[in-house]
C-alpha cells in the first residue's frame, strides 16, 4: 500500500515560505531533495513551496521568492514531508501561519523545521513534550519561551518521532541528507552529498560546536595557553596535576580557576577534546582503531570504545563506517 506523500515512487515535500524567511533554510534542503534520484533513475521527490495566499515573499537577505502554491489549497495528508524554515519572520510567530500549522501540519507524514522555524512549530503546540533544537544563539530564549519542550542546544538535528528540528542554516542540508538516507539509502545520500560538494559526515547528534567553542575561552593568558596545549596534544599527560604545572598553579587553584573561566571542569574539557580529536581522526585518516586510540590519548582501544559508546551510542568502528566519506571514484 502506498503511504501518504509517496505516490508512484515520488515523495512530495512542501516547504513553507514567508516574509523574513532565511533563504538558505529554503534552498539548502530544496537542493538536496532536487538532486535525489529514485531507484529507477527518476526524481525521488516532488518539491513545492507555498505561502499564505500564494503571495511572493521577501527573504531576510532581500531575495524575492515566488511560491508554487497557496497554503489554503494544500492537502497536507498527501505530504511525505512538511518543512518549516527559519529566519526573522519565524520569530515573529505569524498568527495566520501558526494557525494553519496547528490545523494542518499533523496530517503530513513527517514535519521538520530548520533553524528558528522551530518557533513556529512550538507556537502551534507541535513540539510539546518532545525533544527539539534550534540555532544555538536562540536555544536559551526558546527554552524559556516554551517550557513544555525539552530543548537540547547541542545537536545539529534531532528526530523525535515524526517531527524533526535542526540547528542553523547549513544544518538544514544535513537534515535533508538524513531524510534522503532514511528514504533511499546511504548510497543515494552520498551521491547527493557529492553532487552538492558537501560531506555526508555529520550525524544528527554531532555538536553544533567544537569543544573549543562550546567552552568559554579563558581570560587569563596561562589558562588560554593550557586550553591550546590540550587541543594540540591530546595524547599527552593531561592530568590536573600536569596541567596545573603548566599554568604555574596548585592543582586545587588550577581546577577552580579553569572551571570558573571556561564553564567546564578540566576533566570534562580533556574528555571532550580527546573525543573530538578521535572523531576527526576516524573521519579524516585510514589509521586503525588502536593507532587512533594512542594518538588521541586513550590508553587502550577499549577505553576509547567506552567513551564513544557513552557519548555517541556507537563504537569507533561503527562511527567510522557511518561517517567517514567514501573515497571518490576517479
Amino acid at each position: 500500500m502506498t503511504s501518504p506523500g509517496h505516490t508512484g515512487g515520488v515523495r512530495t515535500v512542501l516547504i513553507i515560505v514567508f516574509d523574513g524567511v532565511q533563504s538558505l533554510d529554503v534552498t539548502g534542503p530544496l537542493e538536496v531533495f532536487a538532486h535525489a534520484a529514485s531507484h529507477d533513475g527518476g526524481p525521488a521527490y516532488r518539491v513545492r513551496t507555498a505561502s499564505l495566499g500564494g503571495a511572493a515573499v521577501r527573504a531576510s537577505s532581500g531575495l524575492t521568492l515566488v511560491p508554487d502554491d497557496d497554503l489554503a489549497a494544500v492537502d497536507t495528508s498527501q505530504l511525505s514531508l512538511l518543512l518549516v524554515p527559519g529566519g526573522d519572520g519565524a520569530r515573529r510567530r505569524l498568527p495566520e501561519l501558526v494557525q494553519w500549522l496547528r490545523e494542518h501540519a499533523s496530517r503530513a507524514s513527517r514535519v521538520a523545521s530548520v533553524c528558528t522555524g522551530a518557533y513556529l512549530l512550538a507556537e502551534a503546540g507541535l513540539l510539546d513534550g518532545r525533544r527539539a533544537t534550534t540555532h544555538w544563539s536562540r536555544c536559551e530564549d526558546f527554552a524559556k519561551s516554551y517550557p513544555a519542550i525539552d530543548v537540547d542546544p547541542d545537536p545539529i538535528f534531532i528526530k523525535d518521532g515524526d517531527i524533526a528540528t535542526s540547528a542553523g542554516v547549513t544544518a538544514g542540508i544535513d537534515l535533508g541528507l538524513a531524510f534522503v538516507e532514511d528514504d533511499l539509502g546511504r548510497d543515494q545520500a552520498l551521491t547527493v552529498a557529492r553532487a552538492l560538494v558537501v560531506f555526508l559526515r555529520r550525524p544528527g547528534g554531532q555538536s553544533q560546536f567544537s569543544v573549543q567553542l562550546t567552552a568559554q575561552v579563558a581570560k587569563s593568558t596561562p589558562l588560554r595557553r593550557v586550553q591550546q596545549w590540550i587541543a594540540e596534544h591530546p595524547a599527552a599527560d593531561l592530568s590536573v596535576e600536569a596541567l596545573a604545572g603548566r599554568a604555574s598553579l596548585s592543582p586545587r587553584q588550577f581546577a577552580r580557576a579553569f572551571a570558573a573561566e571556561t564553564g567546564m571542569s578540566p576533566g570534562k574539557y580533556v574528555e571532550r577534546t580527546r573525543l573530538e580529536a578521535a572523531r576527526r581522526h576516524l573521519e579524516d585518516t585510514a589509521e586503525g582503531i588502536e593507532q587512533t586510540a594512542r594518538a588521541c590519548g586513550y590508553g587502550t582501544p577499549e577505553a576509547m570504545r567506552r567513551a564513544f559508546l557513552l557519548a555517541l551510542g556507537a563504537s569507533p568502528a561503527e562511527y567510522r563506517r557511518r561517517f567517514r566519506p567514501a573515497p571518490s571514484s576517479q
